[in-house]
């Protein structure tokens, strides 16, 4: 199982533009909150991508990018990007390569895919996991007091 301080897998998805984002070329650049959720345009995916999207620019300030990862399409995801004005990239993991690559388990009795959050650093290691299916929005405001606690 992934831990804090292990290096994070590396991995290369299509965006919702269709670009291609390789983990790997963002080590140096700046941080990464990963967050790996159930389903688009679902209740408690909505309310944690509207709150990523609501405090975006908070993630810019302190120097990090925002990855949303889910095994819907590129098509879900672009329409679920619009409807919402999401303003970081989805990465579409079909077949839920990434998330067994990540380690992120099911929940409900393994019937629905978990929803996880990574903080990873500039080097590119795991600085924090927040790994709670109903309290969705926690992953935001948790992502960005770790963040602030790697600029000191």
């Amino acid at each position: 199982m992934l831990q804090v301080g292990d290096q994070a897998p590396d991995f290369t998805l299509t965006t919702t533009s269709g670009e291609t984002f390789r983990l790997s070329d963002q080590r140096g650049q700046r941080s990464i909150v990963l967050y790996f959720y159930p389903k688009d345009d679902t209740p408690g995916c909505t309310a944690e991508a509207c709150s990523f999207r609501d405090q975006y620019e908070d993630f810019l300030e302190l120097g990090a990018e925002v990855v949303g990862v889910s095994s819907d399409s590129e098509a879900s995801h672009q329409k679920f990007t619009q409807k919402h004005r999401l303003p970081f990239p989805l990465l579409a993991d079909a077949g839920g390569r990434v998330r067994k690559l990540y380690e992120v388990p099911r929940a409900l009795l393994g019937i629905i895919p978990g929803r996880v959050t990574f903080v990873i650093d500039k080097q590119g290691v795991i600085q924090y996991i927040f790994n709670s299916l109903n309290r969705a929005t926690d992953h935001v405001s948790t992502a960005k007091d770790v963040l602030a606690g790697l600029e000191k």
